[in-house]
């Protein structure tokens, strides 16, 4: 599931970044500069969704941009996350399937020494 929440990045020291999620409960995160405030940003809350998902809890409702308070030194950015994608990349547990094939598919494999279980 595709989804849109506004973050609120928070400029600190050193060209440090504080972000939060005003309407999300508990997802936060920070970064060592805007492009990897960014890049964790759409990490915590790509997280944080799949977790919702996961457990069954009901989605908020994402926030107008414009309707945010910010103070001087903050930002507010929309920051875009699939879950299904998110769950793709890591939920990557082996499942074992059992394979049925032709005879002479066999055959040809085995005399080219392909291992079924490396490709598949």
């Amino acid at each position: 599931m595709k989804y849109v929440y506004p973050a609120v990045f928070t400029k600190e020291e050193e060209g440090k970044y504080a972000i939060h999620f005003p309407d999300i409960e508990s997802c936060y995160t920070c970064g060592d500069n805007l492009a990897d405030g960014l890049k964790m940003a759409q990490n915590v809350l790509a997280f944080t969704l799949y977790d919702y998902e996961k457990e069954g809890r009901e989605i908020p409702t994402a926030s107008d941009i414009n309707d945010i308070d910010v103070a001087e030194d903050e930002f507010v950015n929309y920051i875009t996350r699939d879950t299904i994608e998110y769950r793709k990349r890591h939920n990557n547990k082996a499942v074992k399937k059992t394979l049925t094939i032709p005879q002479w598919l066999n055959e040809e494999a085995a005399a080219k020494g392909v291992n079924f279980s490396a490709v598949l």
